[in-house]
């Protein structure tokens, strides 16, 4: 999976590049086109499915600010 991850956010990346490259010598409106897919895909499919893919396995509740959570930094910094 991360592989394919990698692998697409290259194709967008090199879409993104290639817009600007064409946009540079011609008149027309396709570098916009292929400037705005590459962006459009590389955050809202491929960003999205990386955060899932990197977030696999994790419990939430050790990344969220609560009360329980707050106390044990308390004590941490007190030990210090």
């Amino acid at each position: 999976m991360k592989k394919l991850l990698l692998l697409a956010s290259l194709l967008c990346l090199s879409s993104i590049l290639y817009g600007f490259y064409i946009k540079d010598g011609q008149e027309t409106t396709d570098g916009d086109f292929y400037i705005g897919m590459g962006t459009a895909l590389l955050f809202l499919v491929i960003m999205p499915v990386f955060v899932i893919v990197a977030s696999k396995g994790k419990k939430m509740k050790d990344y969220t600010l609560s009360k329980e959570n707050i106390e044990k930094m308390r004590e941490n910094q007190e030990n210090s």
